[in-house]
């Protein structure tokens, strides 16, 4: 496109207040935007939302539904203490330390956790069941994040 044409068409999307023209012409493509000061503002539409109603005068008030709150574990939740990788198992072909639903006693083995290179065996502080084991092997584990529910 000519340089001109171009000069032209920049003053007329100026002088008429217009944002935006695109030209085609053959397999060139224009298009001039104006932005800036003067511009004329982005309107947006937004999908309409319902709007509360009010209650009739003299009729009870409905409460809101109030979302469930999560049930509170029962039992004693043993939590990390210190940040690295938690594995089951002493090493990768051997069995699992702990299955849910196996009864422990105080100061067992539950659990290893890799942190700089060291394995740290986590040991039970109470006694009684495995409930729940709440992290998957080979996951990285922060420090206070629950690791087993033991009831």
């Amino acid at each position: 496109m000519d340089l001109r044409k171009l000069k032209k068409l920049i003053d007329l999307v100026q002088e008429s207040g217009i944002g935006e023209i695109e030209i085609t012409e053959g397999e060139e493509k224009v298009r001039i935007s104006r932005e800036g000061p003067g511009a004329p503002p982005l309107i947006m539409a937004a999908p309409a939302l319902p709007m509360p109603v009010a209650a009739p005068a003299g009729a009870p008030a409905a409460e809101a539904p109030k979302p469930a709150e999560p049930a509170a574990p029962a039992g004693h939740t043993l939590k990390s203490p210190m940040v690295g990788t938690f594995y089951r198992a002493p090493s990768p072909g051997a069995p699992a330390f702990v299955e849910v639903g196996q009864s422990v006693s105080k100061g067992q083995t539950l659990c290893i956790i890799e942190a700089m290179k060291l394995l740290n065996e986590i040991e039970s502080d109470v006694s009684g069941a495995i409930k729940a084991i709440l992290v998957e092997n080979g996951q990285p584990v922060e420090y206070g994040q629950p690791l087993f529910l033991i009831e």
